[in-house]
């Protein structure tokens, strides 16, 4: 047998020892069991039965994020949510506060751009689960919103809107939102005059139009049987107005390529670069996953963290990231350097950015990309409170009840032209939105404050 031959065979055995690999590790790590219904009151339930622990994990999402609010009313919805345990019918703030230390449950939750949610972690024995549940329910049905409440929480709100604000990297990144977004709805920003115009009665009517069965996903994670979990959902449930599922929100437009120097007098420039990205149920959403990893989401073995801090030292950490929403949520790079190299920085991320969108990552990049997506998989798993997040996010975006089986098996089958294609149809240099805040106070040895890049050629198709 000659030599290229014995190589060719040699090439052929690697190739079948790294398919046979990928594809042990992709089916290694298997999905929760995840049973799904939809309860007498509307709300679609998602239920993973899981006996290791005594405890139940539940978690209600409605679409009443941020992006909900009414057009001069931005900041109702994270005070809507603060304030569903401030007082219930028949309870005041200090009693809800015992009934919960009493029940020894946990409540937490909160708001985003796209949901609200009201989560409880309670002992799956009878008692103490029935009036957890009993009370969550409670909560999420008759909120009275007390006047002084809302005063309180309004006050502390505005305080610390006014901190952050004196701050170069919320500034940086309230002006990337207005940037990408404009007028839609992810573009809103909570002002000081937001917040004071707030009153108790649109409180009231976000809580009545929003927080409704026939929107609400339930996710229960734990230590009960179905027909407890169906209990469970229609418990928390039953007490909300009907209503139907949320009208779907626009996609946003893609903003024409600006760069913009926000002055503040700190020494480091906060840098936020980056357009809307993907949706949670976006076609390209594996390859470009994966393809983040190489860029700047793998942390000390990305692209960017190599030239941008381990080779130049511009920045102690640069990252990318792509933040999937109901409709496209954004791409983002972000770094902080001395505002005196600020230029070199940010010229030598968008050099980094184009030539990974043009040519995408090597073989090795994506096999160590993926290797490590699939093989930290379980780790994902490892908890009710893991698994409940999972749940709580198929569910909500009703996405495919297997979206953790495939999980794995998605993230091997990803090739370097598959990321090189949908960075260069999505990442494009003429919708490229770039805010530079502060380094005001770093003009260095030539005198010189960052300054704007020139806008130059786009690429992509």
């Amino acid at each position: 047998m000659n030599e290229n031959m014995t190589a060719k065979m040699r090439r052929f055995a690697h190739a079948l020892v790294a398919v046979a690999a990928a594809a042990c590790a992709a089916s290694a790590v298997a999905g929760p069991d995840i049973q799904n219904w939809t309860a007498a009151s509307g709300a679609r339930v998602y239920f993973v039965e899981t006996r290791a622990l005594p405890l139940v994990d539940i978690q209600v999402a409605f679409p009443a994020g941020g992006a909900y609010a009414p057009e001069d009313s931005a900041g109702v919805a994270g005070l809507t949510r603060s304030l569903l345990d401030a007082g219930i019918e028949g309870m005041d703030e200090q009693q809800i506060a015992e009934a919960i230390a009493d029940t020894g449950a946990r409540v937490g939750g909160g708001a985003d751009l796209d949901m609200a949610t009201l989560s409880l972690r309670t002992l799956s024995s009878d008692a103490e689960r029935e009036a957890a549940v009993g009370l969550a329910a409670r909560l999420l049905s008759t909120p009275t919103f007390p006047p002084e409440a809302l005063e309180r929480e309004r006050a502390r709100s505005i305080a610390a809107l006014r901190d952050a604000l004196t701050r170069p990297d919320t500034i940086a990144s309230r002006g990337y939102t207005s940037a990408v977004y404009g007028d839609h709805p992810y573009g809103k920003l909570v002002t000081i005059e937001s917040l004071q115009r707030i009153t108790r009665d649109q409180l009231v009517a976000f809580h009545r139009a929003r927080y409704t069965a026939g929107a609400a996903s339930v996710s229960i994670v734990g230590d009960v049987g179905r027909s407890e979990a169906e209990r469970i959902a229609n418990r928390l449930t039953e007490g909300l107005p009907r209503g139907a599922a949320s009208a779907a929100l626009p996609p946003p437009q893609m903003p024409a390529r600006v760069t913009r120097h926000i002055e503040h007098p700190s020494a480091q420039a906060h840098i936020a670069m980056g357009m809307p990205g993907i949706s949670r149920d976006d076609p390209d959403y594996f390859p470009l996953l994966v393809g983040n990893y190489v860029l700047g989401g793998g942390g000390f073995v990305s692209r960017l963290t190599k030239e941008v801090r381990e080779k130049r030292g511009y920045a102690y950490s640069v990252y990318s990231s792509f933040q999937p929403q109901r409709v496209a949520g954004p791409f983002e790079i972000g770094l902080q350097t001395r505002g005196s190299q600020a230029d070199e920085a940010l010229k030598l991320t968008q050099a980094v950015l184009d030539e990974f969108v043009a040519q995408g990552p090597t073989s090795d990049e994506l096999q160590a990309a993926k290797d490590n997506m699939v093989n930290g998989f379980g780790l994902r798993l490892d908890s009710n409170r893991k698994i409940l997040d999972y749940v709580s996010m198929i569910g909500f975006y009703e996405l495919p009840l297997d979206w953790l089986d495939t999980y794995p098996q998605r993230v091997a089958a990803v090739t370097v032209g598959a990321v090189r294609d949908a960075f260069s149809r999505r990442i494009r240099d003429e919708n490229l939105v770039t805010i530079v805040a502060g380094g005001d106070g770093d003009t260095g040895a030539n005198g010189a404050a960052p300054t704007p890049a020139a806008p130059k050629a786009g690429h992509g198709n």
